[in-house]
């Protein structure tokens, strides 16, 4: 059953390193945490950290001691469905970090590498009634259509993606609202920095109508979960989702400041460590259609050369968006926000944004 004019469909989520590639063209040899080094010694601020995935940065060590656990003990690498200690740490890991209402009795499905693969799953989850996939933005909003859900007997299934471990402020984005889903999403940073996904689902939720990815799909990377376990340990056991919140409130309310007096800002948006700038054409009317994407591109292309890595989002690509690691530090943090400043003011002198300078 269908709920008309509240749930936004999401779309099954594709590759895109090759966008990534034509718009970074850096050749990466040495990262650690927040810096990336190429092969003629420059350094870089990684502020797209890995379009999230990487939520302790680049080569954190424990995600290393982990790998290297695995390595050594001569464990196989991939097991499929086979149940090893490994996996059973990971979804130790997993259980002691969701939100207190959910844990209790939550099943855990591998998927496969891609967060595609889970967002399959959960959508046959719900059994053709309606597949109610959405990420956990506005809090109103999402108790709103928890109540919907309910009535209807519509399960509700939170795509945690980019929002989950601790990037927000809260170790799930879904804990802002209070909202408890039927299913969750999970994928990019549990697999700290490697490719793993899962849908995480009520117990009594009948899954037989989920689709089973093929025989040989690489479900049991053991190394994924090995660094998943470990970037979820240390988030929780360091508190780094509420840093990311404290930080992250703090660069919202700065770049806020700054922006107040810049017509080609439309807003500034975000929660924690996931913030966005929305550029617009102030002779346009409002709407999605103000949006200026080769202003946003022409910023990426400065923040580049000042040495600081940003994304593109939005419908049209005209927004910037800035998702440092939850290790991100206080110096960090003010050299983004001063490299982003210069990047807007070079961009915005240039006679055409459309070409680079």
């Amino acid at each position: 059953m269908a709920l008309s004019g509240t749930v936004r469909r999401q779309p099954l989520r594709e590759p895109s390193a090759r966008t990534y590639a034509r718009a970074l063209p850096i050749v990466p040899v040495r990262a650690r945490g927040m810096t990336v080094e190429g092969p003629d010694g420059r350094r870089y601020l990684d502020c797209l950290s890995g379009d999230g995935a990487l939520a302790l940065g680049h080569n954190h060590p424990v995600v290393l001691a982990a790998v290297r656990e695995v390595l050594d003990s001569g464990a196989p690498i991939g097991v499929l469905h086979l149940s090893t200690p490994v996996e059973e740490r990971f979804v130790a890991e997993l259980l002691a970090t969701l939100p207190p209402r959910f844990a209790p009795g939550a099943r855990v499905r591998f998927c496969g590498p891609t967060a595609a693969d889970a967002l399959a799953v959960a959508r046959g989850l719900a059994r053709g009634m309606s597949g109610t996939v959405v990420e956990p933005a506005e809090d109103d909003r999402l108790r709103r259509l928890r109540e919907s859900t309910r009535d209807r007997g519509v399960p509700l299934i939170v795509d945690e993606t980019v929002t989950g471990v601790g990037r927000t402020g809260a170790f799930w984005a879904v804990e802002h609202s209070g909202v408890t889903p039927d299913a969750m999403v999970l994928a990019k940073a549990i697999g700290g920095s490697l490719p793993l996904a899962v849908v995480v689902h009520r117990e009594d939720l009948d899954a037989a109508g989920a689709p089973v990815p093929p025989a040989g799909a690489p479900r049991g990377n053991q190394l994924a979960m090995a660094a998943g376990a470990a970037t979820l340990a240390h988030v929780r056991e360091h508190r780094l989702a509420a840093r990311a919140g404290e930080i992250g409130d703090l660069m919202l309310r700065r770049l806020r400041t700054w922006a107040a007096d810049l017509p080609c800002v439309g807003e500034v948006r975000g929660r924690g460590l996931m913030l966005g700038l929305e550029f617009v054409d102030p002779a346009l009317a409002s709407g999605e259609a103000r949006g200026a994407p080769g202003l946003a591109a022409a910023v990426r292309r400065e923040c580049l050369r000042r040495g600081l890595i940003v994304g593109l989002g939005g419908p049209r690509a005209g927004v910037v968006r800035l998702l440092p690691p939850l290790t991100v530090t206080d110096e960090q943090a003010d050299a983004v926000l001063e490299r982003l400043a210069y990047a807007v003011e070079a961009a915005t002198a240039s006679p055409d944004p459309e070409r680079p300078r």
